[in-house]
């Protein structure tokens, strides 16, 4: 996967494209491999680096929605389970099970949260991760050794499913690729095309080289999350008012805080909301929350009520209360809800997608959530091949593997998230032994990665490397700002960029990682 030539068909005015997809997250990345693999000659634009948004800060499950069994949506946690089972099929070097316990301090609550996650496993049926089961006070003391066992009267073992986001997108787009599918980051949709009131195409922009193109479509949907707005704006002047953006932060702790391999969940926190503690990628998730907001940003900044909500919850469940010291990073992500005029705070409002089709022929989708992105593109494809009057293909993306698909990619060690990719790097490595180099002694990742990332992803700054090609921005902030440097010279010399450019990546993304330090 390549932008040079990616560009090279987005420029190609012989090309005809049946749709046209806005936006490269989960959603819009859904559709650019539903359309794709349906036949349909489908292009996919993305403003700044697939998944820069919230599809990259997300808590990192994939699961049915304990919560959502609470609020009586039963068809939504029956849809998502049965689209947990999709992905750990499809995509089983990135998918995998995570046992959750839910302690219980309260001698009514275990057999409560028994019942309700009986009846998760029921609504999983074949497509479950593993049955729920009563657990003693002994029994989560020595699963969970840091939980604080103040007032502990046992709980309740569960199973969900646990991802990478930012590499599931990058596979998701190498998957599209791979199906004919044209996608190009860093490029900005600025205007739509439109013959008799009718929308034919869009106006876009290279953000690298600033030229601007007429791109022609048959169909064109918008799938840009929180953006939505801004694109239903573009479409009719008022129209822009679909979405409730919602906040929702994570702060990330050393593995000391919560070793092994068990999750917590806290069902129903003081003021109503859900906390997860989570393992991952050798250190510890906590999240989350749910703000309403009102500004949209790229880089949205959790606020101090929302850190102080998650250190002084952790601190109740953990027995080594975190502080703002230990904090070796934190993110915060935009919910695209949609608006729901009966609902009176954002964790109430319905995680359904919802397909909108405007009198122009533009097809919206927004709303949903990571793990049904398949369904939500199966569903959104259905209504933009018949709004543009394409064959009716069936959708072949329920036994689609993803990209890199391999059914046991921990032999990889370290590479093992890059699933069928990694013999690749290995190979990379061999022939350059310096490319086996560690970027950083706090950081297991190689400079192999930063040449396979540039030349086959379509990383194109520091930030696409350090932020989502790995994680290392969200593991450790500070790490990742010593890191700049060396990937910095690494991309360079791939790209054949000078020193200013060098010197101007490093210093854009130090100012950027602070944003992600507490102290």
């Amino acid at each position: 996967m390549n932008r040079n030539e990616m560009l090279s068909r987005m420029k190609d005015t012989n090309r005809s494209w049946d749709l046209i997809i806005i936006g490269g997250g989960a959603t819009g990345l859904g559709c650019a491999i539903e359309a794709a693999s349906r036949g349909y000659e489908t292009l996919l634009l993305e403003q700044d680096d697939f998944s820069k948004g919230t599809s990259s800060r997300s808590t990192k499950l994939i699961h049915g929605g304990i919560r959502y069994l609470q609020q009586g949506n039963v068809s939504l946690v029956l849809e998502a389970l049965k689209e947990r089972g999709l992905l750990r099929q499809n995509a089983p070097h990135l998918v995998h099970n995570l046992p959750f316990i839910v302690p219980s301090y309260d001698w009514w609550k275990g057999p409560f949260y028994g019942v309700g996650l009986k009846l998760y496993d029921m609504l999983a049926g074949k497509h479950g991760f593993g049955r729920s089961k009563f657990l003693s006070r002994e029994t989560i003391q020595k699963r969970i050794p840091t939980l604080e066992t103040n007032g502990l009267r046992g709980g309740v073992i569960y199973y969900d499913g646990q991802f990478d986001d930012a590499r599931l997108a990058i596979n998701m787009a190498q998957t599209a690729a791979e199906q004919s599918a044209t996608l190009v980051n860093y490029v900005r949709v600025e205007g739509l095309i439109k013959e008799n009131d009718i929308i034919h195409g869009v106006l876009a922009r290279d953000m690298e080289s600033n030229a601007e193109f007429e791109i022609k479509g048959r169909g064109v949907i918008n799938a840009t999350g929180v953006f939505t707005d801004s694109v239903l704006e573009m479409d009719k002047v008022g129209s822009g008012n679909l979405i409730y953006p919602s906040q929702g932060v994570h702060l990330v702790l050393d593995v000391s805080f919560l070793p092994g391999e068990n999750a917590i969940m806290v069902p129903h926190t003081t003021d109503g909301r859900v906390l997860f503690a989570t393992p991952w990628r050798d250190k510890v998730i906590v999240g989350t929350t749910d703000t309403p907001v009102t500004e949209i940003s790229m880089e949205p900044r959790p606020l101090e009520e929302e850190i102080e909500f998650l250190l002084s919850h952790a601190s109740r469940y953990l027995t080594n209360d975190p502080t703002s010291s230990d904090v070796l990073s934190i993110f915060a992500g935009l919910r695209p809800l949609v608006k729901d005029k009966e609902v009176g705070n954002s964790s109430s409002v319905s995680r359904d997608h919802t397909i909108y089709i405007s009198s122009s022929g533009l097809v919206t989708v927004a709303g949903g959530k990571w793990t049904t992105y398949r369904k939500m593109a199966e569903d959104t494809i259905d209504q933009a091949a018949m709004i543009a009057q394409l064959p009716e293909n069936e959708s072949v993306s329920r036994n689609l593997h993803i990209h890199g698909y391999h059914r046991h990619a921990e032999k990889f060690g370290d590479l093992a998230f890059y699933g069928s990719d990694a013999p690749a790097i290995q190979d990379l490595v061999y022939q350059k032994p310096d490319l086996e180099k560690q970027l950083h002694p706090k950081s297991k990742t190689i400079a192999g990665e930063v040449v396979w990332a540039t030349r086959y992803e379509m990383a194109r700054t520091v930030e696409d490397f350090l932020a989502r090609r790995t994680r290392t921005l969200l593991l450790d902030a500070r790490t990742s700002i010593e890191m700049a440097t060396p990937v910095a010279e690494i991309m360079a010399a791939e790209l054949k960029k000078d020193d200013a450019w060098k010197n101007a990546q490093v210093k854009n993304y130090q100012k950027l990682a602070e944003g992600y330090l507490l102290s």
